[in-house]
């Protein structure tokens, strides 16, 4: 094995203080190769960019420089509940993240559903500092044309927020997969684990009333797409029932430099359900056109 296919969460694992009143945790693999690529996880309870990311880390970095970051309010990082809209509160922490550690160039982004949300409001508000997008179910890029709104995994992440169980984060997380193996009572555990300190609780609260908050405008970001100059991939699960495929549409027909690519029998978690083929998928879209 080489040293990137021995990589764990501790032994990767390091801490920035980007401002002040607020610390970001975050797994740097991959110095030294190509350029870097951030990668941001999903905001279900628990998430954070290990859980989110750790079956394709190791690979992304024999080719990459990877930042996999605990977005505020996720994971080892600071839980700050006074932000604005959080796609733009973890885009600004991100970009002083960039300035803390001196990266200046370009940043390839790799979002999943919040993750997804917060790399194209990066883009969009840094578009000198933003590379090429890849974003699995977008939040916020995705409108819903035949589905209803909310959908079924919105309706159970906000369930658990109030009613944080553990039988309520087991339902949110086996509507996350079409494979239901993947939802082990050990995952449970350990997502349950993270997500259900007042800590976890009260920024998961704060994220989503951010949505509803004087700047919600900031988040639809379906809107703004158009302005998007980087390639952009987007990796949608047939099945996906946290933003279903239909919510691809309008971001396949606004954004002028896009490609879909569409799993079927996966679900809201490619990069964990295909996540052979995911990993290939990014690294050619990566490897391939240059920005120009």
């Amino acid at each position: 094995m080489t040293a990137t296919t021995e990589l764990t969460a501790e032994s990767t694992s390091k801490y920035a203080q980007v401002r002040p009143d607020l610390r970001l945790h975050y797994h740097e693999a991959g110095v030294g190769n190509g350029p870097t690529i951030v990668l941001l996880h999903g905001g279900g309870p628990g998430a954070s960019s290990w859980s989110n990311f750790s079956r394709n880390i190791a690979v992304l970095a024999e080719h990459f420089h990877v930042l996999a970051v605990d977005q505020p309010g996720y994971g080892r990082s600071d839980k700050p509940t006074e932000h604005p809209q959080y796609f733009v509160h973890s885009a600004s922490a991100l970009h002083d993240l960039l300035d803390h550690l001196e990266i200046t160039e370009r940043v390839h982004l790799l979002g999943n559903s919040l993750g997804g949300g917060a790399a194209v409001r990066f883009a969009l508000d840094y578009p000198d500092r933003a590379g090429k997008l890849v974003l699995m179910g977008p939040g916020g890029l995705s409108t819903n044309l035949f589905a209803p709104d909310p959908t079924e995994g919105v309706k159970l992440l906000g369930k658990f927020s109030y009613q944080p169980t553990r039988e309520n984060l087991e339902a949110f997380l086996r509507i996350m997969v079409f494979d239901q193996k993947l939802i082990t009572d050990e995952l449970i555990d350990e997502r349950f684990a993270a997500a259900s300190t007042p800590e976890s609780l009260a920024a998961a609260r704060a994220m989503g009333k951010s949505f509803a908050s004087a700047d919600f405008e900031k988040g639809m970001l379906w809107r703004d797409a158009y302005k998007l100059r980087q390639p952009v991939l987007l990796i949608w699960g047939r099945e996906d029932r946290v933003n279903p495929l239909d919510g691809a549409l309008i971001a396949t027909k606004v954004i002028p430099r896009v490609q879909l690519h569409v799993f079927g029998g996966c679900g809201h978690w490619a990069q964990l359900e295909k996540f052979t083929e995911f990993n290939r998928l990014t690294i050619d879209f990566l490897a391939g056109i240059k920005e120009g």
